[in-house]
C-alpha cells in the first residue's frame, strides 16, 4: 500500500480509517473553501496517489459552512493572468478532475452551503453528490464575466443538461433542495450529509475493488465512445470482472439462495 501521510498538503487533509475509507477534507474555511492554484495542484497530488494507496473509497468533505465557493477570484484578480496563463491553470483543474473520476475508487461528496462555479466543477467529478438543506448550486460566470474552465461544460452538462446550464450561467439561476434532486446535481438530499455520505462510502468499500475500479472509470470511457465502441468496451470489461475471483463466493451464495434479496425496504 502507497503511503499517503506524507504528502505535502496544505489546504487539504487526509485521514484513512481502518476499513480503507480516506475522508479529504477541503481546509480552506476562511475563504469559503475557494480553490487557489496551491490547491488544486493538491488535488492532483493526492487523487494521484490514492487510487495506488489501497484505500476502498473516499469521502470528499469541507471545513466551514460551505463544501466550496469555486475559482478563488481574489488571487485571479491579483495574478492578472494572461489568456496563456489561464489556459495552463484551467488544464491542471483538468487533471485533477479527471484523476478523480477515472480514479476507480469510489468517491462520495458530502455537500453543504456554496457549491459554486468551479465548486460545482469540483463536485460533479465525484461519483455521488449527497446534499444539505444548506446547499446551492450556481454558475455565477456570466455576472463575473467569466466562463467555467474546469470541466463544467463536460460534467455539470451531463448531469443536468446543455439548457439548463445555459440558464444557470445567464442568469444566475440557483438550485437547492428537491428541485437540484429532480434535475441531476445530487443524488441525495439529507439532514446530515457528511453521515450519509460516509454511510455510502461504506457500503461502496464492501464490494470488490476490481467492481468498484470498472463502475468508477470504465462508465465515464465508455461515455466518451461510439455506442459501438462502448458496447465492445463494455463487453470487455464485464468479462473481466465478472469472471474475477472476488465474484465466485457471491455467485454461490446467491445459487444457494443465502445472498440478500434485492428488494425495497
Amino acid at each position: 500500500m502507497t503511503s499517503i501521510d506524507e504528502l505535502p498538503l496544505h489546504n487539504l487533509a487526509v485521514a484513512v480509517d481502518a476499513d480503507g475509507i480516506a475522508t479529504v477534507t477541503l481546509d480552506r474555511a476562511a475563504k469559503r473553501n475557494a480553490l487557489d492554484a496551491v490547491t488544486v495542484e493538491e488535488l492532483v497530488t493526492l487523487f494521484s496517489a490514492l487510487p495506488r494507496s489501497g484505500v476502498r473509497a473516499v469521502l470528499l468533505r469541507a471545513e466551514g459552512e460551505h463544501f466550496c465557493a469555486g475559482l478563488d477570484l481574489v488571487e485571479h484578480f491579483k495574478e492578472d493572468r494572461s489568456a496563456a496563463d489561464f489556459m495552463h491553470v484551467c488544464l491542471r483543474w483538468h487533471e485533477a478532475f479527471n484523476k478523480m473520476e477515472y480514479s476507480g475508487v469510489p468517491i462520495i461528496a458530502a455537500l453543504k452551503g456554496a457549491v459554486v462555479g468551479g465548486g460545482l466543477e469540483l463536485a460533479s467529478a465525484a461519483h455521488i453528490r449527497v446534499a444539505d438543506a444548506s446547499t446551492y448550486f450556481a454558475l455565477p460566470e456570466g455576472q463575473r464575466g467569466l466562463f467555467t474552465g474546469g470541466g463544467a461544460t463536460i460534467r455539470v452538462a451531463d448531469l443536468v443538461g446543455k439548457a439548463r446550464m445555459i440558464d444557470m450561467m445567464l442568469t444566475g439561476r440557483i438550485y437547492k433542495g428537491e428541485e437540484a434532486v429532480s434535475v441531476g446535481l445530487c443524488q441525495y438530499l439529507v439532514e446530515d450529509s457528511e453521515a450519509k455520505a460516509m454511510e455510502l462510502a461504506r457500503a461502496a468499500a464492501q464490494n470488490p475493488p476490481l467492481s468498484n475500479f470498472a463502475i468508477c472509470s470504465a462508465i465515464s470511457h465508455m461515455q466518451n465512445m461510439s455506442a459501438l465502441d462502448a458496447a465492445y468496451a463494455e463487453a470487455v470489461v464485464a468479462g473481466i470482472v465478472n469472471t474475477q475471483p472476488a465474484s465466485r463466493g457471491r455467485l454461490e451464495a446467491f445459487a444457494n439462495k443465502t445472498a440478500a434479496r434485492v428488494k425495497p425496504e
